[in-house]
């Protein structure tokens, strides 16, 4: 079947799928988005997710023509659509066309759309093995000038911190903020484990508050981990028992190396695991059913 995308009230092929060139999510970055999951039928976090992206949009002023409850329809036919149960969704809002003004009240009105495909973040074998990683050059945006708990369209900070990762022939790249503290991944949050206890940087520090991430932790409660919200530093990455990322789209990968010291025995360890398999479950119940249940075996 072909690829179905969702612009603006309607479903069409994706090659059909077209954006004016005056719009401020082009020219600007004015513009926000979610990318989601949906694994055997069931849309992952969906009301979080779109709570989220509302949060956001509210933040910068963006008036989205749907209601959350249609919101969350709109991504579950857009995956019917498309006939898929496992895929990667992405929800884009931008500002809508203008001209070539910064101001955003000459745009015309919001502009939404959907796509719902394939992806694999890393190799599955990755997920087994490890993926390597260094410390980024490039530091985080500072929190006062662009709050990360915006989800916005401007992402050049995470793809510059990509090209060094790749540059380097490391699979991610670490990043700091400018007190030098470790803020997460180019597009995920980072936990590192030693002596059982479970540490992420807290959002302050200019982390996205992720829903995997927060996922993470409410599973490792369940588990009875003891798990910390606080600064950390490249010394302690290097000398954790363990270290993962985690995202919507990477999942929970575990890092085996960093800026080429060995995490831990270099394998994944077995609280990365036991996560993972948590995780596994619970991304099959807890969201939203796409499809009747009886149809999803």
């Amino acid at each position: 079947m072909a690829s179905q995308i969702f612009l603006n009230g309607e479903f069409i092929h994706r090659d059909e799928a077209k954006l004016s060139v005056f719009d401020h999510g082009l020219l600007y970055g004015d513009g926000i988005f979610e990318g989601i999951r949906v694994y055997d039928g069931n849309v992952f976090k969906l009301a979080e997710h779109i709570r989220r992206l509302y949060d956001s949009a509210k933040s910068i002023l963006l008036d989205i023509p749907y209601s959350q409850a249609e919101m969350c329809e709109l991504v579950c036919e857009t995956v019917r659509r498309n006939d898929l149960s496992s895929a990667y969704i992405r929800l884009v809002v931008t500002r809508g066309p203008g001209d070539l003004g910064i101001s955003p009240y000459i745009c015309h009105g919001a502009q939404v759309f959907i796509i719902a495909e394939q992806l694999s973040m890393f190799a599955p074998s990755l997920y087994e093995e490890g993926i390597t990683a260094i410390t980024a050059a490039t530091r985080r945006n500072r929190t006062d000038a662009l709050n990360p708990k915006i989800k916005s369209l401007n992402y050049l900070n995470n793809v510059l911190i990509k090209i060094e990762a790749q540059a380097a022939g490391a699979n991610e790249a670490i990043v700091l903020n400018t007190e030098g503290y470790v803020v997460e991944g180019s597009g995920e949050n980072i936990f590192i484990v030693r002596d059982g206890v479970l540490s992420t940087p807290p959002a302050y520090l200019g982390a996205l508050e992720g829903i995997t991430r927060g996922t993470i932790v409410s599973l490792a409660h369940e588990l009875g981990y003891q798990v910390k919200e606080e600064p950390f530093t490249r010394h302690d990455v290097y000398v954790a028992d363990e270290v993962f990322l985690t995202g919507t789209a990477a999942e929970l990968v575990p890092v085996v190396t960093v800026d080429k010291r060995t995490i831990g025995d270099g394998r994944p360890g077995p609280v990365t695991r036991k996560l993972h398999q948590a995780f596994q479950l619970t991304t099959r119940r807890d969201g939203m059913k796409v499809y009747p249940q009886e149809a999803i075996s």
